[in-house]
């Protein structure tokens, strides 16, 4: 059989990855200020600089100022990690778990920490039964699962008269979805999601009922360094000022800079939600005129507008088997990327074999318009290959 005829424009940035996701457009290595690049970070210019991506992130996201927000090491994970061992185990918890990360948190917390909870978990596409939230328990959730592509509608799930606390994993959610922080106590992100910034790096924001927690509670496991923020009842404050707890990459830092710079010129985190929304919709038309391929997460409502993932329902790659449908979506993606038209495009190891298209702010609609006919013609090549 013929093989279909190629596209004849490619998108002019083909990063689609849902993690590190694509850099600003116009970003330049050229932008960056590199003058604490060399010194270190507890000379006077690291902490400012240090400091500076602090309030700027208090400014743009608009958190509360009586918050603390911290740079972690390792990521979303380390500051995440870094929470939990810190302060769950006072109360029960509830665990919402719907994809591959927040399977890891339950880890954590049955298994490593072994803390008295109720997990709450649903399969790919869909949410847990949020309702099952006690009041009287913290409550860990994921805003939006990067690998399954569901997030949570909102936070009117979570009483506002709670006495536990909420711990949120909003790595691909912040900077594209609203965040009510009246109902968050923890949340932590990294600078490689949304912002398209550089890894190693992770975000960590404390309510005042959070610093209450680290303050009164001392756990009964050992804590490694890298998550100690109190010591003998009294928050090391110095975390919250720049002082970080080991070396950063100063150089990532002027990245996550450079970043929130972005985001002021193109009119705030507002700006930002539309964006991702507007890539969103670009991807539904695609969905509604294509016959082999459907959203994984049915639900328009808990739909997620950063790491969108899709199901291959063709009946000739259906009847495959899990193994055969697997090595179609690496055919699949494989011919994108020799093209040049597409990277990274596969879903999550852990996640039924599908696509994932990352549809953060820092991707241009134009260039998710442009990609969609490469889908379809690669899909309609791999299945010729399949005959």
């Amino acid at each position: 059989m013929t093989n279909p005829a190629k596209p004849a424009a490619r998108p002019l940035r083909p990063h689609f990855s849902s993690g590190p996701c694509a850099k600003r457009p116009g970003w330049s290595p050229a932008a960056l200020n590199l003058d604490s690049l060399g010194r270190s970070h507890r000379s006077k210019l690291g902490k400012e600089r240090l400091k500076l991506a602090i309030d700027r992130t208090r400014s743009i996201l608009r958190i509360p100022a009586d918050y603390r927000i911290g740079i972690m090491p390792g990521s979303d994970t380390g500051a995440i990690e870094a929470a939990f061992w810190s302060m769950l185990g006072a109360r029960p918890v509830d665990v919402f778990a719907f994809e591959s990360f927040g399977e890891d948190w339950v880890t954590d917390i049955t298994k490593q920490l072994k803390v008295d909870a109720a997990t709450h978990k649903a399969g790919y596409g869909k949410l847990p039964d949020l309702s099952r939230a006690r009041k009287d328990a913290d409550i860990v959730f994921t805003w939006n699962g990067t690998t399954s592509g569901v997030k949570v509608p909102d936070a009117d799930w979570i009483a506002a008269d709670r006495e536990g606390l909420t711990f949120c994993d909003a790595t691909s959610a912040v900077f594209a979805m609203p965040i009510d922080w009246s109902k968050i106590d923890v949340l932590t992100y990294s600078w490689q999601k949304v912002l398209g910034g550089e890894g190693a790096h992770g975000m960590l924001i404390l309510s005042p009922r959070a610093i209450e927690r680290l303050k009164t509670y001392t756990p009964p496991w050992p804590m490694p360094k890298l998550f100690r923020m109190a010591k003998a009842g009294a928050v090391t404050e110095g975390i919250f000022e720049g002082e970080t707890i080991n070396t950063p990459s100063m150089l990532a830092v002027e990245d996550y800079l450079d970043a929130l710079n972005w985001v002021e010129s193109v009119g705030g985190v507002e700006a930002l939600y539309r964006r991702s929304d507007a890539n969103l919709a670009v991807m539904a038309d695609w969905v509604a005129r294509t016959d082999w391929v459907e959203f994984l997460a049915a639900d328009a409502s808990t739909r997620s507008n950063t790491s969108v993932t899709f199901s291959i329902v063709d009946p000739r790659v259906v009847k495959l088997d899990e193994k055969g449908q697997q090595a179609f979506v690496k055919a699949f993606t494989s011919l994108l990327e020799k093209e040049k038209a597409a990277y990274d495009i596969g879903g999550y190891k852990a996640a039924p074999p599908g696509l994932r298209v990352w549809c953060g702010a820092t991707v241009e609609a134009s260039d998710l318009q442009a990609l969609t006919p490469w889908l379809d013609w690669a899909f309609a090549t791999a299945v010729n290959d399949l005959s």
